[in-house]
């Protein structure tokens, strides 16, 4: 039997079937949509973590305030005040692999406009952390070397910021109050989005860093900053970067114990490692569970399969001896439960029959007409020892009276 034969009785039999094939398929279906969406779920996680983390800015280091202790008591990570602003001078003059660094402050204000007002986060900065951020501005101007030095009270908003205290009017040029401070509007930001912890970004303003220290943070000493943003030369030069950067730091700072320095060093290139471990992680648990349905759907196919050739096991025999062949028999089957009243054998053997339209088998409906041996296709070699049941039966009409294929008897 040919292909196209083939494939013509397998299409005849889903659509007499519909319910048995839809069932079958349905498993197989829901398996594989499971599969590709928790793939797709565990990509897309990859996608935003990298975006978010690339928002940041790339090649670069973070470096934070330690812990120190104080009249007995140790401070934690990051809550004492040891970084200056003369140490990320000293990182850009004596460190190699340094391209560019930035000291920041960082506190929480409320900024007022008229009868609007917004609690957001306020950092002051130099004109470095911009670019090392890769930070653009949409409108205004960006902040200065000579703000900086003149601690000039100018601010850049965040696209948050902008949107919820003059809505669609345009800032730039008005005076804001910061902690009662006025702040004249330079410039805004272009628009960042979240960031790997999941704050808004944009829910900031920037301002110089000498006027930062002067007005809006409570410092030990005028030039205490609260962290130094680092930008090495290249991703390949990260790790000697920070190498560099520690082994300065411990000698600014008298550290004679490496173990225990003030300060710590965050690497964002490692940051995005173990973000992308960690999607990846979920994305094979998801996988696994998925995976889990697409496995029972294909056990139901197998049952269907088991239970198909199991009730007609006399009728593949029947087939096979009147002319199909090993492969037409296993194409038959491959269609979940395929037409039994249409099957037409080899017809290169020149005949074509079929179960219901043969004299012969038409005859095996009959009650107890006892054991006929009869010769079929004019071959000698295909005899029938058709067995009748132990009770007369009414004709079904997609199936024969269950027939023994025996061997053949010879009279003599």
């Amino acid at each position: 039997m040919d292909f196209l034969q083939t494939l013509k009785i397998a299409l005849r039999a889903l659509r007499t079937n519909k319910m048995r094939s839809f069932l079958t398929m349905l498993g197989i279906i829901i398996g594989i949509a499971a599969v590709i969406a928790m793939m797709a779920v565990g990509s897309g996680a990859r996608h935003v973590i990298s975006q978010q983390i690339a928002s940041i800015g790339s090649n670069i280091i973070l470096v934070l305030p330690g812990s120190t202790t104080s009249g007995g008591l140790r401070t934690g990570s990051g809550g004492a005040q040891t970084l200056t602003s003369d140490d990320a001078k000293a990182i850009v003059n004596e460190c190699p692999s340094v391209e560019t660094a930035a000291p920041t402050t960082r506190s929480t204000a409320l900024a007022v406009y008229g009868n609007m007002n917004w609690s957001t986060v306020v950092m002051g900065t130099t004109p470095e952390l911009l670019a090392i951020r890769e930070w653009g501005v949409a409108a205004g101007r960006s902040i200065e070397q000579q703000d900086v030095d003149g601690a000039a009270k100018v601010c850049l908003l965040g696209q948050t910021v902008a949107e919820n205290l003059f809505g669609s009017d345009d800032p730039v040029g008005k005076i804001i109050r910061i902690k009662k401070v006025p702040f004249t509007v330079i410039g805004i930001l272009d628009r960042k989005g979240q960031s790997p912890q999941g704050q808004d970004q944009d829910d900031s303003i920037f301002v110089p860093l000498r006027t930062a220290q002067r007005n809006l943070v409570r410092t030990q000493r005028p030039n205490m900053v609260g962290a130094i943003m680092v930008k090495a030369k290249s991703e390949d030069l990260l790790g000697k970067a920070e190498e560099e950067i520690k082994a300065l730091l411990d000698q600014r700072h008298r550290i004679t114990n490496s173990k225990d320095p003030d300060y710590s060093t965050r690497n964002l290139s490692e940051i995005l490692a173990v973000a992308e471990q960690s999607s990846k992680a979920m994305s094979l648990l998801l996988g696994a569970v998925a995976s889990i349905s697409l496995i029972v759907g294909g056990i139901g196919i197998m049952n269907i399969m088991l239970v198909s050739v199991t009730e007609r096991t006399r009728e593949i025999g029947i087939r096979m001896a009147i002319g199909a062949r090993r492969n037409d028999i296993l194409l038959q089957f491959r269609a979940p439960h395929h037409d039994r009243r249409h099957y037409r054998y080899n017809p290169r053997r020149g005949r074509r029959y079929s179960c219901f339209q043969s004299a012969l088998l038409a005859d095996a409906h009959l009650g107890r007409v006892g054991i006929d041996r009869l010769l079929l296709l004019g071959s000698h070699r295909h005899f029938f020892r058709f067995l009748s049941r132990q009770k007369s039966s009414f004709p079904q009409p997609d199936r024969c009276t269950p027939l023994r294929v025996g061997r053949p008897h010879v009279q003599r």
